[in-house]
């Protein structure tokens, strides 16, 4: 937007400040206000403060008029990377005023400083790579996807009694055993073998990166627990299993990134060792152990840090210096060891809770073994401005995250076709478009379920009474046939959001051939070979073919248009193309007008052809979207 904004600035203006969003160290900002002519104004002054420091002043100048209006101008240069924020205090004839931040970035004047504007700086020699998010990605829970044989009991070092499920399709356990506590130590068997024989399958979906979750030996199935980082879990597989799995991926031309669980380690591990499986000394058998310092003891050996005060999960000190060897630094560390033999890249768990001298230097030493190692941090929220335990996070400045899960993305997507109104949904995205880098949000991890969410197809079927349900009605329910078609068409909707915004669509896996599930472990049951949603499915497979076929997808602009209520509108904008996508979540057919002469639908081949000065008249029917690829300007 170059046009002179109506209030006095707008940070998403060019013209009032450019370039648009994060901006490189070095960089100029040109900043200008439009103060209107009748108030007065005799001094503009731009304060900037770098994050935590005091702010400095940079007077504005007098550049003449623009219709109605004064103004004002001048630049400021960061010269290194970090958190800055700004805004504007004007002398009036009315007495001082605060120029501060009011909704979808335009200012608010006011008597007392409010919001100040936040301007990401990061490091211009620091690029992620790219290669993530072009393509799209498969979220496999490793013990849920696809088995080849029936589960054994598996033996061996640290290997702990599990149940085992013969019976595919079996709800996992979510009672609690008779002392109280839920295990979580129930397998139906997935292996890598079985990951092998369903490449064709993600290849039929265009997939390029596929993500799992831990796959390392560890006494659950979600395998957060880690029991010995340096071998897969031997129900899921074996290193030469791994080592197909990565050659036979690269054939078809995708690559492997695995979820790195730095933060804690299992109770029942080859580290920690409480229940003596393993045949090291562990840190609660022994101060002795060489293990002891990872650790941090209050009184030991049992009463020590853990994640959210879960016992089974005792928290480590990232700092020490050996666990740091052994993670990251070490020639044959677990970071350096797992891209050598086929990954290519890590995705943090509970990133804001590593530090930030620990992520550097585990993104260090990955680029050192594959320069193009893709690190990914789970976090929740902006992760721009995160703050962690009193502390704000660096994650892209430079040297740390080259993506996090877009997790903004995924609860915009619901809060819209939950009722919510299109302009929250295109401020939501501004937002995070306006704080993050470029390369940072053209490369995000766009989800819409998780191995932490309740699988989308239910959060878009289910009512709030029906949330209430105690578990066992959860475990057993599935949206009645009305409901269930409802929440198809809008499932549907989601996904065409999800696969049209900058960024990598990621799957979780099922959710493309329907399957249903409340919280965890009920969105973790297993993929559903055989009795897929085979509409649903073919719809998925027309939506990633189109998205792998289109450059404009991938890196192309992104312009929100016409944004209200129940319509959603936003374009895509190449040097080849133009697609607009066009989302009616309401119950009313609702008429609009795309900029064309002519416009195809990329999903189903309907032409619109009816134009005139204005453009394409579009009638879009209730819970329908459109992705319209533009032909000429009115």
């Amino acid at each position: 937007m170059n046009t002179i904004p109506s209030c006095i600035f707008h940070s998403r203006s060019l013209a009032c400040k450019a370039p648009y969003g994060a901006v490189p160290a070095g960089q100029t900002v040109e900043f200008s206000t439009y103060p209107k002519r009748e108030r007065g104004t005799e001094h503009i002054t731009l304060w900037v403060e770098e994050d935590g420091k005091e702010p400095e002043a940079f007077p504005m100048r007098w550049c003449g008029l623009a219709g109605a209006r004064d103004h004002y101008t001048t630049s400021f240069t960061p010269s290194h990377p970090g958190l800055y924020w700004y805004y504007f205090t004007l002398d009036t004839a009315d007495g001082p005023r605060y120029c501060a931040r009011g909704y979808a970035g335009r200012a608010e004047i006011i008597d007392a400083l409010g919001d100040k504007y936040q301007l990401t700086v990061y490091d211009p020699a620091y690029q992620p790579p790219r290669w993530f998010g072009r393509g799209i990605t498969y979220n496999i829970f490793p013990d849920r996807f696809c088995r080849d044989k029936m589960p054994v009991q598996p033996e061996g070092e640290g290997i702990a009694p599990r149940v085992l499920h013969e019976n595919w399709d079996d709800i996992p356990v979510y009672k609690p055993d008779e002392h109280g506590e839920i295990l979580n130590n129930d397998f139906f068997g997935g292996t890598l073998r079985g990951v092998i024989s369903k490449l064709d399958y993600l290849e039929s979906l265009h997939v390029t990166t596929i993500y799992f979750n831990p796959m390392f030996q560890a006494y659950s199935n979600h395998r957060y627990d880690t029991g010995d980082y340096k071998r897969i879990d031997p129900l899921f597989g074996c290193e030469e299993d791994f080592r197909t799995l990565c050659s036979e991926a690269e054939k078809r031309g995708m690559r492997v990134v695995l979820d790195g669980v730095f933060n804690h380690t299992g109770y029942d591990s080859r580290y920690f060792n409480a229940r003596g499986r393993y045949n090291s000394l562990g840190a609660h058998q022994s101060k002795d152990s060489p293990y002891y310092r990872w650790y941090d003891f209050q009184e030991w050996p049992d009463k020590y840090g853990s994640w959210w005060g879960i016992y089974t999960l005792p928290q480590v000190r990232e700092m020490d210096e050996s666990y740091l060897d052994f993670i990251i630094e070490n020639e044959d560390s677990v970071v350096r060891r797992w891209l050598r033999l086929g990954a290519s890249g890590w995705r943090l768990d509970v990133a804001d809770e590593l530090p930030d001298a620990f992520i550097q230097r585990l993104n260090a030493a990955a680029k050192r073994e594959k320069p193009d190692a893709l690190i990914i941090g789970e976090v929740w929220e902006d992760a721009s401005n995160k703050i962690a335990y009193s502390e704000r996070r660096k994650y892209f400045q430079g040297g740390e995250l080259d993506s996090v899960m877009n997790y903004p993305l995924r609860d915009a997507i619901l809060a819209f076709l939950g009722g919510g109104t299109a302009e929250h949904f295109a401020e939501t995205m501004e937002c995070i478009r306006e704080n993050y880098p470029r390369a940072i949000f053209y490369n995000l991890m766009n989800v819409i379920g998780t191995h932490d969410t309740a699988r989308a197809l239910t959060l878009l079927g289910v009512s709030d009474e029906e949330w209430k349900m105690d578990r066992d009605g959860r475990a057993h329910y599935e949206l009645p046939p009305d409901r269930l078609a409802g929440a198809l068409r809008k499932l549907r909707l989601a996904a065409i959001i999800q696969f049209t915004m900058p960024g990598s669509p990621t799957i979780y896996y099922g959710d493309e051939a329907g399957r249903q599930g409340f919280e965890d472990p009920f969105n973790r049951r297993t993929y559903p070979w055989g009795q897929e949603d085979r509409e649903l499915l073919a719809f998925y497979r027309r939506l990633c073919a189109l998205r792998a076929d289109s450059h404009t997808l991938a890196d192309g602009e992104l312009h929100f248009l016409h944004c209200h209520g129940a319509l959603l509108q936003y374009e895509r904008v190449s040097d080849t193309s133009r697609l607009m996508v066009l989302v009616n979540r309401g119950h009313q057919t609702i008429r609009t007008c795309a900029q064309a002469v002519y416009a195809v639908d990329m999903l189903s081949g309907e032409s619109f052809e009816d134009a005139d000065s204005h453009g394409v008249h579009i009638s879009v029917p209730p819970e329908t979207a459109y992705v319209l690829r533009c032909f000429g300007t009115p």
